[in-house]
């Protein structure tokens, strides 16, 4: 049986399914990116069935966010092994005592606020302002939030301070805390910003990384943090929706969703390999600077 090309073609979920895994890692949103392209390309019927309830590119997305979670649970999967290790000890012990068990914690208590939100707010969020005029503006915004965060960064620099927590108390040489040092109201906070990435053109791993660094946390350590943490938000949100790939919705794009899911997954794995070695010695300059010049043009562009 023929795909229905009408709905979608090969070449656009090729397209969308790299963008997807490219975008969500890197700090420049990949909602944002998805509501803007199409628009750009002049992809109409892909434009209308965003905004649409219950279509085929609501379903296809949940594909790609599957593929991009399966990513990065693969790249990190021997962390990941450590961490449900450690989450599973915790409850025999009641103690949390190896900072494998404090980190599957610490993404616990961050995931939560975002999920919640995320269940209560996303298609309030995602009917009002996916948008390309918003999604644009709030690409500019997501520019200054990542300038904000290496400035607040630099200051932490400037004034180091005593680390107090049940697992280290330390003063780091370099001014900066490492994942074993974060408490867990502070891992709250930051999944409370990650409710932020609903808007589209704030980036998910992009603002999760401030406030990682806000936090005194060093680049490395705030990636690192940000897409472990990334991994069970985007894979609920896809599982949640699962059923949706199996509906009347699906019928004529099964061959996309799957061309598109391999996209991503090939597109989010190098992704995370590169970001992960970029951050070592590299900052959010760059990300901030795209944001900020695209941004600017788009809304402009979209008035």
């Amino acid at each position: 049986m023929h795909a229905d090309t009408h709905l979608m073609t090969v070449l656009q979920a090729i397209v969308m399914g790299l963008l997807q895994g490219i975008t969500e890692l890197f700090p420049i949103s990949s909602l944002g990116h998805s509501v803007i392209l199409p628009q750009l390309l002049g992809w109409t019927q892909i434009v209308k069935a965003q905004g649409a309830s219950n279509s085929f590119f609501l379903t296809f997305v949940v594909g790609l966010h599957v593929a991009t979670a399966a990513a990065l649970f693969v790249y990190y999967r021997k962390e990941w092994a450590k961490i449900i290790k450690g989450v599973i000890e915790t409850f025999y012990t009641r103690r949390i005592e190896t900072p494998y068990q404090r980190l599957g914690w610490l993404l616990i208590v961050a995931t939560i606020p975002a999920g919640i939100m995320g269940l209560l707010f996303e298609h309030l969020f995602r009917s009002v302002f996916a948008k390309p005029l918003w999604a644009s503006f709030f690409l500019l915004i997501n520019g200054i939030v990542l300038l904000v965060g290496e400035k607040k960064r630099k200051e932490a620099e400037m004034a180091p301070r005593r680390i107090h927590s049940r697992s280290a108390v330390r003063l780091l040489k370099n001014g900066h805390r490492t994942l074993d040092t974060l408490e867990f109201k502070e891992a709250g906070v930051i999944g409370v910003a990650q409710v932020f990435a609903l808007l589209a053109g704030i980036s998910r791993s992009g603002i999760t990384m401030v406030a990682g660094l806000v936090r005194g946390m060093d680049h490395e350590d705030s990636a690192r943090f940000s897409f472990l943490l990334a991994t069970p938000i985007i894979l609920a949100a896809g599982l949640y929706k699962l059923p949706d790939l199996f509906s009347h919705s699906a019928a004529g794009v099964r061959p996309q969703i799957l061309i598109g899911s391999i996209a991503a997954f090939v597109a989010a794995y190098v992704s995370v390999a590169f970001l992960v070695k970029y951050f070592r010695t590299k900052n959010l300059y760059p990300f901030a600077i795209y944001s900020l010049v695209v941004g600017a043009i788009l809304f402009v562009h979209f008035l």
